[in-house]
This record gives C-alpha cells, sequence and structure tokens, in this order.
C-alpha cells in the first residue's frame, strides 16, 4: 500500500466546511475598501529576493530567518513573498502608476509566506489582506486607512479590538534614538535575552518589541523615541489624533510600538484583539514615505496596512460571531426509475431560466424518503419533484420545505419558472 503523501508542516487546507467564512470576509472588505474607491491590484507571489532585502531591510527576522528563498535555473535568487508591500510598490514603479504624481489608492490579497514556527493564527502559509495609499504625505491619508479599518471590524462584527498609535519619526530622528538607545541597552547588556544581544547593534528599536517577562522592566524604563522626534513628525502625528478624535475612534498611543520591517516611518498603528493569546495584532500598518525612492522610483510618500485573514477567520470561528447562511434553494426530487439523461436535461433548463437559483441534484437519488431527508439536512427552501406523472403529463411538482401555508403545487414549466423567481 502506497504510503499518504500530507501537507507541508505549516501549510494548511481550507475545507468546504470553512471556506464561506473566508468568503464572506473577502466580500465584506471589498465592498468596504469599494466604497473608498481603492481599487485592486495583483503581482506575483515570487520576486527576485534582492527586492526584500532592499525593501525589508537585512537585519530584519523577516529577511535574517524567515524567507523562503532558492535559486531559479537561470541562477538568480527569488523568494516567495513573505509581505505585500515590497511586491506593491515595485508594481507601480514597474508600471509607472503614480506618473505625473497621480495618487493611488490599491488594495490586494493573497498568500504570503514564513518559515516560522507554526501555532494558532500563524502559518507558514498565511493570507493577507492589504491596501496602500501613494502620493498623499498628509496624515488625513493615515487617518483613512484606520477609518476604513475600524468600518471593517464593525462591518465583521469583532468584540475587543483595541487600536494602539505611535509615530516613529523621520529617518534622521531615528538615528539619534537609535544611538541614545543602544548607549542604554549596552549598560543593562547582561540582563538581555540572546535575541535582544543579537539586535543590539543591527535592529536596537526591535529589542523595544520583545516579549520576554524578563526584559519588560528593562524595555519598560528605555528612553522614548517621542522624546527625540523632529518637529514636523511631531505635527504629523498630532494631525492624526486631532482626526481620530474628531471621528471618534478611541486609541491608545504606545511609545513601545514599533514595527519589524525597516521601511516604516512616522505613524505606526496596530488593531490589537484580547481573544487570541498571545498572538493578538490582527492588522498592522504605517507610513513608509522613503521605500518607493529607495526600491528606484521617485519620491513618492506612502502609506499602508496588511491584516492576517487567518487570524480573523479563527477569531470569527473561536467567538461563534457567524452561522452559515442556508444557500439551497431547491433539491431535485427525483423516481428512480427516471433516466439520467432526463434528469440532466431538465437541470440545466432549469438553471438556464433561473441562474442565481442555487439547485442541488443529486444523481444517485434513492429513495423518495431518502431524498427528502438530504433536502431538510440541507435546509432547501423547495423540493422540485419529478416522478412519473410528472414525466407523463411534463408537470412540475413544486412542494415549500420551510413555509406549510405554501404546500404543493403542480405546475407546467412557464409557472414554474414564474413562481421561482418570486423568491430568488
Amino acid at each position: 500500500m502506497r504510503k499518504q503523501v500530507s501537507h507541508l508542516r505549516g501549510m494548511y487546507d481550507t475545507l468546504p466546511s470553512e471556506v464561506w467564512i473566508w468568503q464572506r470576509v473577502e466580500a465584506i472588505v471589498q465592498q468596504v475598501f469599494h466604497s473608498y474607491y481603492f481599487q485592486e491590484i495583483r503581482f506575483p507571489l515570487l520576486e527576485k529576493t534582492e527586492l526584500f532585502h532592499t525593501a525589508i531591510g537585512e537585519s530584519t527576522d523577516v529577511v535574517e530567518k524567515e524567507m523562503f528563498s532558492f535559486d531559479s535555473r537561470s541562477g538568480h535568487s527569488i523568494s516567495l513573498r513573505p509581505e505585500g508591500t515590497a511586491g506593491c510598490v515595485r508594481a507601480v514603479i514597474q508600471n509607472d502608476l503614480c506618473n505625473r504624481g497621480a495618487t493611488q489608492k490599491l488594495w490586494y490579497k493573497g498568500p504570503m509566506f514564513r518559515y516560522e514556527r507554526p501555532q494558532k493564527g500563524r502559518n507558514r502559509q498565511f493570507t493577507q489582506i492589504g491596501a496602500e495609499i501613494f502620493n498623499i504625505g498628509d496624515a488625513q491619508a493615515d487617518a483613512e486607512l484606520i477609518l476604513m479599518t475600524a468600518r471593517l471590524w464593525q462591518q465583521i462584527g469583532l468584540p475587543n479590538i483595541s487600536l494602539e498609535i505611535n509615530s516613529l519619526g523621520t529617518s534622521e530622528a531615528r538615528k539619534r534614538y537609535r544611538k541614545v538607545l543602544i548607549e542604554y541597552f549596552n549598560k543593562h547588556q547582561d540582563d538581555l535575552d540572546e535575541d535582544a544581544q543579537r539586535r543590539l547593534e543591527s535592529n536596537p528599536l526591535r529589542i523595544l518589541d520583545s516579549k520576554n517577562p524578563k526584559m519588560q522592566a528593562i524595555v519598560k524604563n528605555a528612553p522614548i523615541l517621542s522624546d527625540y522626534l523632529d518637529e514636523e513628525s511631531i505635527n504629523h502625528f498630532e494631525q492624526l489624533k486631532q482626526i481620530l478624535d474628531e471621528c471618534g475612534i478611541n486609541y491608545i498611543v504606545n511609545p513601545k510600538l514599533v514595527r519589524g520591517l525597516d521601511y516604516y516611518s512616522r505613524t505606526v498603528f496596530e488593531w490589537i484583539t484580547t481573544d487570541l493569546g498571545s498572538q493578538g495584532a490582527i492588522c498592522a500598518g504605517g507610513r513608509y514615505d522613503s521605500l518607493v525612492e529607495l526600491q528606484g522610483g521617485k519620491n513618492t510618500p506612502a502609506v499602508g496596512f496588511a491584516m492576517g485573514v487567518d487570524r480573523i477567520v479563527e477569531l470569527i470561528k473561536d467567538l461563534n460571531l457567524w452561522q452559515q447562511e442556508n444557500n439551497v434553494d431547491a433539491c431535485l426530487i427525483i423516481d428512480n426509475s427516471i433516466n439520467n439523461k432526463y434528469i440532466n436535461k431538465l437541470s440545466e433548463k432549469i438553471r438556464n431560466y433561473l441562474p442565481k437559483l442555487n439547485l442541488y441534484v443529486n444523481h444517485n437519488p434513492g429513495s423518495f424518503k431518502s431524498q427528502f431527508k438530504k433536502a431538510d439536512k440541507l435546509s432547501a427552501q423547495f423540493a422540485i419533484i419529478i416522478g412519473e406523472n410528472e414525466l407523463n403529463t411534463g408537470l412540475i411538482t413544486v412542494k415549500s420545505l420551510q413555509n406549510k401555508d405554501f404546500g404543493q403545487k403542480e405546475l407546467n414549466f412557464e409557472d414554474f419558472i414564474e413562481l421561482m423567481n418570486k423568491y430568488k
């Protein structure tokens, strides 16, 4: 007996019993994004590795430890995308989408890949939905993204969601702060864990994001970035807070909030839930004004976010927020003696006239009793019954399975179509 092949560790199958949740989340996202006039963009799963090295940063965990990279047959190093912003920026530059300072509001969805320890809400293949705004440097763009995500959580029905915001300032401000931070952590070097020791020179801001309980006192007493911000970044952050206040969005200013990718500047934000344990962030983003130029484009201010769809689906399931709606309109109940060719011909004829009707057809029908049991299990609205009498007379018998007052009706095909159109 041949050995069964299983999926790779950290990959997963999304079964029909759960796909409807994903589809409903995606439909809500698409509707909300459309209302803010974001346009969908699609770009490759595979990119040149250098794209992520340049955009994300050599000293980040993503580049150092988490990318799926390999050499192509042509000898180039290529990688499965670990996040979406770098590829989106590359597509914007390559296709000249910001020509002559044009504003672009783009969104995307799809699988991303990171080699890390699989756990609840985190897999090696995971799905992100992201949105990016190009060529608006004002804090109104940052606020619009936060307002749009707040509307998403409201429409999905997610409880216990909080917003944290911070400003990382300009690269010059972070350089000044970085120097002070290194001096501070050097004084506590013996108390730093291995991860913090490694990051001390290459990416000290990431130490502020440490989840190690033994380091929390050191992190808590570290110098605060806001004390080293430039005046322009301070004004930008104040404008953002003012807009959020006016729109009734609650937030927490978290001076220790940093992002794991090098390209961020000024605004950073995270939406966090208390219902997923340690993996609390379901959406994160911020401003990256220098990334387009860093990737070879023109100086273009930009801001964006990415949301983890896997974690949102886990929340919906864990909290039992949604119930699957019945989507079977009618079941074809067929006498066992009727030829399959007739069944196919009739069902296709019905679909031609009622293209929106969700019609279930069992090609191995069994007894009438077993077919009605199946229709009840599917919570079908109607049974379309074809027995010997219907076959001989050309009529169709329709029975409501949800409304007793409807009863059972024998109809010719035209009247049957007219009746079903009233319900669909």
